[in-house]
């Protein structure tokens, strides 16, 4: 199937679009959790399986949602996944019960890993020039990095103004639109890694153990991080990735080709995304209690006062291309990095009593350059010379490595904070300094997660151009 370019572009914002709705709903959750809890009746520890229900197979499938792209079609596993992704939100807005909206959170996470697994192999099949590729990287790292925020707003507006429901119900016609055009837009190519065998048992292996850790992240603040529930899944966790590594060592037909790996800027950057996601979760979870806890904002209002961020974020997203191809991947990198650090610790400094104009809004600002300027780079080096037939691997590991390191950034710091809210507590300070003390610590550490994924990037990442600069001169190195 060939696509004229403007059938390209309608096509990738059909891909923005079907990945948003996954995006939104990592986030968009959140702010509906206390309407949830009272409707529904559950309980504290309860309550924490709407989200983790979604966490553990959304994060648990993607790197075998990737390689099914490679061997049955990426376009076959994106319109699986929007459907699946669908009648799951259906389910989940119509659910009466504990048991139905948890168990359809979990098929929504499986949906979701298997569109979020895949979309970045279709946006590098659909943009072969490397001009027009970097350009829609740009666009599509912007939906897969500010979508979070953008979910915070849509939670407040859809709860506030109607109620926890729509949240899901307003994936409805939103699924059904991209994959109606889907089926009209994206390329039906056959897969592209041969007619070769799934590895089962390594399938089996990858994802029990991917759940597994998923697992132990999500509850190592309530079970505690030295207990041995959750020693023993780490530990478990570690032994079937071992086990993993050896099979696909030694088998004919690997779910992973290993190969993929001595690649050195995909190795690098799915490091660096590791990091860079630990601290850009810090931003989007703590800052939102900031505002709420300290500040006294209503989740509306909170929603509200990132839209000027998400603008800065948008143009400086579009623009990316323009600086990738003007000075490489490592340059705008450590500049999108330096400016998520910097953000950070302006927010490691807000008081009590912070004032948005002073307190709030420069972080937001720093923040959404910095990302906007950021994410395409390390995208198109996580994807950028990968094999077609390895294009949904590659896709899958860099969206694990993203959840992960979100994931495990996230408990990492929210365990740091109560640590510390309760040191000051026992000192004597007010619960509300007490815990604003927390954040600030959490805040600061997030900013040496950032600060470091910028000391790795500038050590690990070769520093290579994408496209040819002037009359077929190299372009600048960013070393």
């Amino acid at each position: 199937m060939t696509l004229d370019n403007r059938t390209r572009w309608l096509a990738l914002w059909v891909l923005c679009l079907g990945d948003l709705m996954i995006v939104l709903d990592g986030t968009i959750v959140n702010v509906a959790l206390p309407s949830i809890q009272a409707d529904l009746g559950f309980s504290e520890t309860s309550l924490a399986w709407v989200v983790n229900a979604y966490l553990l197979t959304f994060g648990g499938f993607l790197l075998l949602g990737g390689r099914l792209g490679d061997l049955f079609g990426h376009r076959r596993m994106f319109l699986i996944g929007i459907s699946l992704f669908t009648l799951a939100s259906l389910a989940c807005g119509i659910a009466t019960s504990q048991g139905q909206l948890v168990a359809s959170r979990a098929v929504q996470g499986l949906g979701g890993a298997l569109v979020a697994a895949v979309a970045l192999s279709l946006v590098m099949t659909l943009f072969t020039e490397t001009a027009d590729r970097a350009k829609a990287m740009g666009i599509f790292g912007f939906v897969l990095s500010g979508g979070g925020v953008a979910g915070v707003l849509l939670g407040g507006v859809l709860t506030d103004v109607l109620n926890w429901h729509w949240i899901f119900l307003v994936n409805l016609p939103v699924g059904a639109l991209v994959f109606v055009l889907s089926l009209r837009l994206l390329p039906a190519a056959p897969g592209v890694a041969g007619k070769g065998r799934l590895d089962i048992a390594g399938a089996v292996l990858i994802t029990s153990a991917l759940m597994l850790a998923v697992y132990a992240i999500v509850n190592g603040n309530t079970t505690g991080w030295t207990s041995g529930e959750t020693l023993g899944l780490l530990g478990g966790a570690a032994v079937l990735l071992v086990l993993f590594l050896v099979r696909e060592a030694r088998v004919a037909a690997p779910l992973v080709p290993l190969g993929i790996f001595r690649n050195r800027n995909v190795s690098a950057s799915n490091t660096v995304g590791v990091l860079m996601a630990a601290g850009m979760f810090a931003y989007f979870f703590l800052s939102a209690l900031y505002l709420q806890k300290i500040l006294g904002y209503s989740p509306l209002e909170v929603g509200l006062a990132y839209l000027p961020s998400m603008v800065i974020w948008g143009a400086s997203s579009l623009y990316s291309d323009k600086l990738v191809m003007r000075f490489g991947i490592k340059r705008p990198l450590l500049v999108g990095l330096g400016l998520m650090s910097f953000s950070l610790l302006l927010f490691a400094r807000a008081p009590v009593g912070g004032d948005f104009v002073v307190d709030v809004l420069p972080a937001t600002l720093a923040v959404g350059l910095g990302a906007g300027i950021g994410f395409n780079p390390i995208l198109l080096s996580a994807m950028g010379g990968v094999a077609p037939e390895e294009a949904g691997l590659a896709s899958g590991v860099v969206n694990t490595s993203f959840m992960m390191g979100g994931a495990l950034g996230l408990a990492v710091l929210a365990s740091l904070a109560a640590a510390r809210t309760d040191n000051l507590l026992a000192s004597g300070e007010s619960s509300l300094a007490a815990l604003n003390g927390g954040y600030h610590l959490a805040f600061l550490v997030g900013a040496l997660f950032c600060a470091a994924a910028a000391v790795l990037a500038g050590l690990l990442l070769r520093s290579t151009a994408t496209v040819p600069h002037g009359e077929g001169e190299p372009a600048p190195d960013a070393a």
